[in-house]
């Protein structure tokens, strides 16, 4: 699976004004019903699904990355994007690190595979430390846009 399977380009955020856990999520999930990948009215329920999921862990995985994500009714596929803190938001990672790059998805409960695919998708890209870097220096979504196409491409290490 590849970015451009399940990103939403139209909500790509630069620089989310985000400075808390919920803000980031809520910021994001908005960002997608703006784009028209999540019905309209559903950012709410999508934002307190989310939420919990972060009760269980927080989806903060380390190195300046979170992956907030839930299984949610309202869509019918697989849907996510990407968003950029330039100052970081404490998200309760697991290294106690403020999170700067975030990627937020939304999957129907019956389709738990894409879901799956889409995390280790993610998570291999994002062990590249050149994908990393440059994702957080990115200064306007068509910039994260085209790092999405290069490691769908197999430009970086992942």
């Amino acid at each position: 699976m590849k970015f451009s399977d399940f990103v939403s380009i139209e909500a790509i955020q630069a620089d989310l004004g985000a400075d808390t856990k919920e803000g980031v999520v809520r910021e994001m999930t908005n960002a997608l019903e703006r784009a028209g990948k999540i019905a309209a009215g559903e950012a709410e329920g999508i934002v307190k699904a989310i939420m919990k999921r972060e009760e269980l862990g927080s989806t903060g995985i380390g190195r300046g990355v979170a992956v907030p994500h839930t299984k949610h009714p309202s869509v019918d596929r697989l849907v996510g994007t990407v968003a950029v803190s330039k100052a970081g938001v404490d998200f309760d990672s697991l290294d106690g690190e403020k999170v700067q790059l975030f990627f937020l998805l939304v999957s129907p409960p019956d389709r738990p595979g894409d879901h799956l695919r889409a995390l280790e998708n993610i998570s291999r890209q994002l062990r590249d430390e050149g994908f990393c870097r440059f994702l957080k220096q990115a200064q306007s979504p068509a910039e994260v846009r085209q790092l999405l196409e290069e490691a769908d491409s197999n430009h970086f290490g992942g």
